[in-house]
């Protein structure tokens, strides 16, 4: 068997993957702007729901078709997987705290992973297809979520995932430990170019993740913060 293509960011099959993804992005909001809850509707949340699914649990299963296992991803302990689980549970439960997660976990990390993918195989490698449509899945979700299903974050939003943040950074950092991997890329900085790159060196990083957390998640809730300080003003004129 030949060995698999290596994969070149911001070559064409990376662009490409980005297209599709956000292609489909605008198709789902679009329709559920249209027809709220309506059949076609739900039959996409389901659809979106299993894929988000398939994302953290499927990855063993292609590890060992393709003889690859890898303990550093089998488990569903990386940032993306909560994000697709939170994701997933959100768009068959309709959960405020469930619906913030997904949209501020998938869009300050599993958006910067679509950017700078931490992946070495190109097409047609079945991790090329796991890893664009497990983390594209997220990216819509934490889209539509808000803007399909129109669950806005809601005041002490950036609070609330800050302490989720931290929690899971704690649990999952005392896991490497006793296992001795790298899930959320705690224990080391990802193989690949990433933004970990400039935040120095380990174990100082984590705290510049932190950090960039706290900023990413303040920018992605500033929108709404804005229209609710608008929306205050024109009540009391």
């Amino acid at each position: 068997m030949n060995p698999p293509a290596p994969f070149h960011g911001n070559g064409p099959s990376h662009w490409g993957a980005l297209i599709v993804i956000f292609g489909a992005a605008a198709l789902v909001i679009r329709q559920a702007r249209r027809t709220p809850r309506g059949s076609t509707t739900l039959v996409y949340e389901r659809l979106l729901a299993a894929v988000l699914l398939l994302f953290p649990f499927g990855k063993l299963g292609v590890q060992v078709i393709t003889g690859a296992f890898d303990r550093q991803s089998a488990l569903p302990l990386h940032y993306c997987d909560l994000a697709a689980m939170a994701g997933a549970a959100a768009l068959l439960t309709r959960r405020q705290w469930l619906c913030e997660i997904t949209y501020f976990f998938g869009l300050a990390g599993t958006l910067q992973a679509l950017i700078t993918p931490a992946l070495r195989e190109d097409l047609p490698d079945p991790r090329f297809f796991i890893f664009f449509g497990g983390h594209g899945a997220v990216v819509i979700a934490a889209l539509y979520v808000v803007l399909g299903m129109r669950r806005a974050p809601l005041p002490g939003a950036v609070g609330r995932m800050m302490i989720a943040t931290t929690l899971y950074s704690a649990i999952v950092g005392g896991l490497n430990v006793l296992l001795g991997t790298n899930y959320g890329f705690l224990a080391a900085k990802p193989p690949t170019a990433s933004v970990m790159d400039h935040l120095g060196p380990w174990p100082w990083y984590l705290g510049s993740l932190w950090l960039l957390a706290l900023l990413l998640y303040s920018a992605l809730y500033l929108p709404f913060w804005v229209r609710r300080r608008r929306e205050a003003r024109a009540t009391w004129d």
